[in-house]
């Protein structure tokens, strides 16, 4: 596919081959000369456009984040904020410009990582973002540019709505630029940021700058997925996999189909298909395939494959090679206390690493797994057994993406992976300026259709949708910013509800041309003795009480069967009575009565989805607003104003899932009692998500002491506010879980990781990841909470931030 760019695009593409002097200059230090999409892009943003690129993984969209840097530098006061999803990406963004523009000009802000806030360049979450905008933080001043990184993270359901409040609320003299996967709606998103942003240029790439060759391991073979003969259509599946597939993983004769017909005619079985992952990984090799990533869509099965490759005595580096890895590995891990290493199985994963392969995963502790991330980037590890967050924006490119399975659990169900994802996944093969190609390889698997894995294939693009909701948190800081009035017309221009407008539009065009049709069914029923329509209804009527009798025939008493009968009766009678009975073309006039009853109740349906999607977004936020009324969040004036009281300016501070619930508990002094490591271990209560089967913990594995009536009083809080939320037509909450609790209390005492670990029957990573976001909110405490509670959070976040978790630079 070629660049989807405007005439206009293609024209300013051309001239700029020669360029402005700034992008020529921005030119000169690059490895590799832009692309036209890339050229478009900057052309743009030189012209004072905000851009949205849409592009493959790979495909170089940070380039325009870069030149967007590179514009802000030439201006000595211009500041450019980089945000990204993942605390992992906005590391490594802030290493590499620190590489280009010194320290003294970058900040990191991650919520536990404060470097250098006041810098001209600042690398941050798109939470950091967002929480300073709402508190209309100093650092916004002589804000030039906003990138967001993998924009197309609005559609999760659980972070997305997070971009949609940055994009709305960020000054309008800042340009955007937006990088996103290609998705396949990108001018209808391109067209809302032109909405709410002003002038935005929306380019899409489709193209690679690494082709990509795909393939099917079956047996020892390699097998080309695609026909490559030239003789047949693009995208046409191989002949020879189709037949390998379809008798055993063998290309045969017409007379060997026969004993193939036989043999699985006594209940013969075919051999098996499926290469072991030693021999996948040797196979890799003789060939020049590697640096690998094979995607295991779980982490038990990360780890178990790289046990399995290191016991068949893989082994892909040189002696000078394992001599650097040791000493990377060394330089990296040297802060990490030697009790906690084998507690952490550092000598089983430096083993593996020196032999060229690793699994990346996030139960992996986080400096683990940047280790093993900067020694793929040097090609001196191989092989990496990853899950599918390491295709989510970390710059890992490989030659060859290895997928096992085309199926993966969603946490309730094994379900195939979507185009989208497969996209995503093999965006990682093909390194550019190293690789001619990339190349995707799908280990057979019994059942699989080489059609369907063709047609996942040659899909490449995936839908953008909203998963935008006002919580409590946003809608306080906005009605104390705007008024509830303006608030509503804010929302209103979210992407959620643009993207419900427009399916409104296509449905009230479909309501109106159903609306023509059934003006033309009542002209063709039109009966000269009366009113048809009403005679219809009636024989309509009569068709459903007799079906409906039939259906129950068995189960009625005596009494509903005299009921009924008296109604048939009834209606019969009606109808014989009305003047429409005795026309001569009555069933003629049924007929297209019947017709216009069907349609009308399609059309009553679609009418029924337009008034159900319209304002959808305000009637939320108004539900959110009756809630903070009734418990004294807000209040409205005489005059009807409504404002924040000093109970919602607390509400104002606090940003998380259990905003609400937080408030609650500081504002009825909940907590008071609670000792640091008491108050740690209710902080991972508000932020613990447990696992599916994992049950509530008894008492007996509770903390002890202050912990136990807080939380009982903590939950009885929970109960009441999801019974308001339930009555106000909000969905409510799941209940606290403290499986981490009496882990995160002994961890705040200083017991030792083995033991925590132990406890919490968690990976390092996890644990990891979980304190970080108890320490998250001990912060927002530490700030919020007034007297002893604020002192306890700021005593509480010191004593958990020690050990893996002080020295783990990402979550």
């Amino acid at each position: 596919m070629t660049d989807q760019l405007s005439p206009a695009e293609r024209f300013a593409a051309s001239r700029s081959r020669q360029g402005s002097p700034r992008l020529e200059r921005f030119r000169a230090n690059l490895a590799f000369d832009l692309d036209p999409f890339q050229i478009a892009s900057c052309v743009a943003l030189e012209n004072g456009d905000s851009v949205l690129v849409a592009a493959p993984t790979g495909a170089g969209k940070t380039i325009v984040a870069e030149f967007a840097v590179f514009l802000a530098m030439q201006d000595p006061r211009a500041k450019v904020f980089y945000t990204a999803p993942m605390k992992a990406l906005s590391n490594q963004k802030f290493q590499e410009f620190v590489a280009e523009y010194g320290a003294q000009d970058v900040g990191l802000l991650t919520g536990d990582t404060n470097i250098n806030s006041g810098a001209r360049v600042v690398v941050m979450t798109t939470e950091v973002l967002r929480n300073m905008l709402y508190a209309e933080s100093d650092l916004l001043t002589d804000l030039s540019f906003v990138i967001m990184d993998e924009v197309h993270y609005l559609a999760d359901r659980f972070r997305g709505a997070v971009w949609e409040e940055v994009i709305i609320h960020l000054p309008q003299n800042v340009r955007l630029v937006s990088l996103s996967a290609t998705v396949s709606n990108a001018e209808e998103f391109g067209d809302w940021l032109q909405a709410v942003r002003g002038e935005t240029a929306v380019i899409v790439s489709e193209e690679r700058p690494v082709p990509l060759d795909q393939h099917v391991i079956m047996r020892t073979k390699l097998i080309d997925l695609f026909d490559s003969s030239g003789l047949a259509a693009t995208n046409r599946v191989n002949p020879e996999l189709v037949q390998m597939a379809r008798y055993g993983g063998r290309t045969i004769n017409s007379r060997q189909m026969k004993d193939v017909g036989r043999y699985h005619s006594r209940g013969g079985r075919p051999e098996q298909l499926k290469m072991d992952r030693a021999a996948v990984v040797k196979m890799l090799g003789e060939r020049n395939l590697l640096p690998a990533i094979f995607f295991i869509f779980s982490r038990l099965g990360c780890d178990q494959a790289v046990k399995q490759v290191l016991r068949a005595g893989v082994r892909l580096t040189t002696a000078p090679e394992r001599d650097e890895i040791r000493a990377i590995v060394e330089e990296r891990c040297r802060t990490i206390l030697d009790e906690d290493l084998a507690v952490l199985g550092y000598w089983e994963w430096l083993e593996g690493l020196q032999r060229g392969v690793a699994a990346h995963h996030a139960g992996m502790l986080p400096a683990f797994k940047e280790v093993v991330e900067e020694l793929f980037q040097k090609k001196l590890v191989k092989a990496v057994f990853a899950t599918e967050t390491l295709a989510l924006g970390i710059n890992m490119p490989a030659r060859t993406v290895v997928l096992e399975k085309l199926e993966k659990f969603n946490g309730e169900a094994r379900v195939p992976i979507t185009p989208g994802e497969y996209t995503q996944l093999t965006g990682r093969a093909g390194r550019r300026g190293i690789d001619v190609e990339g190349h995707s390889v799908i280990q057979w698997q019994d059942g699989l259709d080489p059609q369907a894995v063709a047609s996942l294939a040659s899909r490449r693009t995936y839908p953008l949708n909203s998963s935008f909701s006002p919580t409590y948190n946003m809608a306080v800081n906005l009605i104390e910013q705007f008024g509830r009035e303006r608030t509503r017309d804010i929302l209103e221009s979210s992407f959620a509800q643009f993207q419900a407008d427009r399916a409104v539009v296509d449905l009230a065009r479909k309501v109106r041309s159903q609306e023509e049709s059934l003006a033309g069914y009542e002209e063709a029923m039109r009966c000269h003795l009366g009113d048809f329509r009403e005679y219809s209804g009636i024989r309509r009527e009569l068709t459903d009480v007799e079906r409906k009798g039939a259906a129950r025939a068995d189960t009625q008493s005596r009494a509903e069967r005299e009921k009924r009968q008296h109604q048939l009766t009834a209606l019969r009678r009606k109808l014989k009575q009305h003047p429409c009975n005795s026309c001569n073309d009555r069933e003629a006039h049924a007929r297209w009565a019947e017709r216009w009853w069907r349609l009308k109740k399609q059309t009553d349906e679609l009418s029924q989805q337009i008034r159900s999607r319209t304002g959808a977004v305000a009637r939320i936020f108004d539900r959110v607003s009756d809630v903070l009324l009734e418990l004294g969040y807000l209040e409205r004036s005489d005059r009807g104003v409504v404002t924040a009281t000093v109970h919602g300016r607390t509400l104002r501070r606090i940003y998380g899932e259990r905003d609400l619930l937080v408030a609650e508990c500081l504002r009825r002094g909940v907590w008071k009692d609670l000792d640091p490591a008491g108050l740690a271990a209710m902080a991972a209560a508000l932020v613990y998500e447990p696992r599916r089967d994992e049950g509530q913990a008894s008492d007996r594995y509770l903390p002890k002491g202050a912990f136990r009536p807080a939380f009982d009083k903590t939950t009885d809080l929970w109960a009441r506010l999801d019974d308001i939320e339930r009555d106000h037509k909000l969905p409510g909450s799941n209940p606290l879980s403290t499986g981490l609790s009496l882990a995160m209390n002994r961890w705040a005492q200083g017991v030792s990781l083995d033991a925590v670990l132990s406890e919490a029957d968690l990976a390092a990573g996890d644990f990891v990841r979980m304190t970080k976001q108890t320490i998250d909110l001990l912060d927002q405490l530490s700030v919020v909470a007034d007297g002893q509670v604020g002192r306890t959070a700021r005593t509480a976040l010191d004593a958990i931030r020690r050990g893996i978790v002080a020295y783990s630079s990402v979550a």
